[in-house]
């Protein structure tokens, strides 16, 4: 029987009963029906599953990749051998135009008939026209340039500066909209590199690492990460530099991933871990 202190055990009334039973059982800790709204978010675990290998050019210091339409936009980097390049998926690019010195090319992203690449330490983006890569105009920004993808339902660019921080920019203009801190567990995610939109979300590479993060950009919170290690053997790893380069192929749940000087480029899925 449920006894209430200051009853001296007298019995209590119905309602007065069901009351006390409540406080106790709360005493007692029974389970919260909802998180803590300050719980971290499940991070899901995904991992690469290779659907074909594909060539890919060893000399290309990769920094950007993009399919759109079915033609494959590279771009790449280092200062004097940074390019920008478009052809068939799997194909000799039939499109390359060059980045003179001392640019250094960084991401891409394709924007209706145009494409805007990314410079390193220059605080310059170019936009281009897409099917002949010819530069249309130079736009100033301010800090460093890393990855860069386009959200068409939100009319913004997304872009990467190496940090946890992404950065929203007007795709006409290429003017600095917002930004947000990309977090884990509520600690930020910094070395941000290639991105990719696809479906709401930002996929991005982790620079130094093997690792993608799949990343919800409106709370900057990181919604999965997968392993993208062990695509490239022991000997094509020594003579490679880090991964990075993320294509989603449209109309499918496929991606297409490589990374800088890596010999082949590799269709992929992300599958669960368990």
């Amino acid at each position: 029987m449920i006894r209430a202190a200051g009853t001296a055990g007298r019995r209590l009334p119905g309602a007065v009963a069901v009351l006390a039973l409540v406080i106790v059982l709360a005493a007692c800790g029974a389970p919260p029906s909802e998180p803590a709204p300050n719980e971290p978010a499940r991070v899901e675990r995904l991992r690469v599953e290779v659907v074909k290998v594909l060539p890919h050019d060893g000399e290309a210091f990769t920094q950007g990749l993009e399919i759109h339409d079915g033609t494959l936009y590279e771009g790449t980097g280092l200062v004097g051998e940074s390019t920008l390049r478009a052809g068939p998926l799997g194909a000799e690019p039939e499109v390359v135009v060059s980045l003179p010195k001392p640019l250094f090319g960084e991401g891409i992203a394709v924007v209706g008939s145009r494409v805007w690449q990314l410079t390193w330490r220059s605080g310059i983006a170019i936009e281009r026209d897409r099917d002949t890569l010819a530069q249309r105009r130079r736009v100033r920004y301010e800090g460093e340039g890393w990855g860069l993808c386009h959200q068409p339902d939100r009319q913004r660019l997304v872009m990467s500066d190496g940090s946890a921080k992404l950065t929203f920019r007007d795709p006409r203009t290429f003017a600095a909209l917002s930004s947000v801190v990309v977090t884990e567990g509520g600690e930020p995610r910094d070395e941000l590199n290639e991105l990719e939109c696809v479906d709401g979300a930002v996929y991005a590479n982790v620079w130094h690492s093997d690792e993608i993060l799949r990343i919800d950009p409106d709370t900057g919170r990181v919604t999965a990460r997968i392993d993208a290690s062990g695509l490239l053997d022991e000997g094509e790893r020594a003579e490679a530099d880090v991964l990075n380069g993320i294509a989603a192929l449209e109309g499918s749940d496929e991606f297409v991933l490589t990374g800088k000087l890596w010999p082949k480029m590799f269709r992929v899925r992300f599958v669960s871990t368990t």
